[in-house]
């Protein structure tokens, strides 16, 4: 087959919500594009989406996500708008996609995985051990609350939405004494000046599932693009998402369940820890699985299973 190269008259359109970090991951895949096929930028035309989740957000800056909605609120009209011919491909953040995409849609691009860990950040202090007793911790992730409280259960943990700029200012203007970011974002953002003391390693806290990842997503029936996206694609994130995105799934997953793994290859051999916390943070079940990296979705469930057996029907629904 012989492919189609977008060109400034009929530019390749790259549809992305507007936050900076969602359009230094949009710029990105678009390089990487412009480089794999020797194109000049002006084959390409981001264009910004702005989602229900968006608005909601915005509106709502106070509420936790699990009352305005779903991962789904962050990709719905990026989606639409990619079914609908409008844009060519969208770009996400894995860790916030939903594990199944809408009929008509693929998503089996990935771009290489930045540093999946979590980051620590706060004005005077380098560790959680560091924060003293009752100390306010801004999180919107119930992931990295409910690790926190199981850690910390003297802590106070407040509500600590928006970009990453957003949340770096409420810092600075004493709302909480900490808050966590992801080391992929500020890499991303060329702000790792912001966590001096680096990141916090999986073994003290594993990080969301997918999170450092970005995929493109495409029209299932567009073989054109399939065979772009082919020359920018990374098998080994797709094989670590293959297992994460399994156990989430398996899990049920969504915006209301703390949920946490890492997926990691060495040669032939895929190791995925995984951990589920109650809502409070009054417990924790964590567990790893290693297999061949072909079997990373087998997996994944398996793993699921195992904590699903010992966690009980109403792991997630109390507290």
């Amino acid at each position: 087959m012989t492919t189609t190269l977008p060109d400034p008259t009929k530019p390749m359109k790259i549809g992305t919500r507007g936050s900076p970090l969602a359009l230094a991951q949009a710029y990105e895949t678009r390089d990487r594009l412009a480089a794999a096929f020797d194109l000049p930028e002006a084959a390409f035309e981001v264009v910004v989406i702005k989602t229900t989740g968006d608005d909601r957000a915005m509106i709502a800056a106070d509420r936790p996500l699990k009352e305005i909605g779903n991962k789904g609120l962050f990709t719905r009209e990026i989606e639409d708008q990619l079914l609908n011919g409008e844009i060519d491909i969208a770009v996400h953040s894995m860790k916030d996609m939903p594990t199944e995409q809408p009929p008509g849609l693929t998503l089996d691009c990935y771009l290489p995985r930045e540093d999946s860990r979590d980051a620590f950040v706060a004005l005077e202090m380098t560790a959680i051990s560091q924060l003293p007793e009752g100390a306010v911790v801004g999180t919107s992730s119930l992931r990295r609350k409910a690790q926190l409280l199981y850690r910390r259960p003297d802590l106070k943990v407040v509500e600590f939405r928006g970009n990453v700029q957003t949340r770096l200012g409420k810092l600075r203007d004493g709302v909480a004494e900490a808050t966590f970011l992801a080391m992929a974002g500020l890499t991303r953002l060329g702000m790792l000046d912001e966590v001096p003391h680096g990141a916090i390693g999986p073994d003290d806290m594993l990080p969301a599932l997918a999170q450092g990842a970005i995929g493109i997503e495409r029209r299932s029936h567009d073989t054109n693009t399939a065979e772009m996206l082919g020359a920018i694609h990374d098998d080994v994130t797709a094989h670590r998402l293959a297992a994460e995105r399994s156990f989430l799934a398996t899990l049920d997953g969504s915006c209301e369940t703390p949920i946490a793994g890492l997926a990691e290859i060495d040669g032939d051999t895929l190791r995925l820890r995984g951990e589920i916390l109650r809502t409070d943070g009054s417990e924790s079940l964590s567990g790893e699985i290693s297999g061949p990296v072909s079997e990373g979705a087998d997996l994944g469930r398996a793993l699921a299973q195992r904590l699903l057996s010992r966690a009980g029907p109403d792991f997630f629904d109390w507290g």
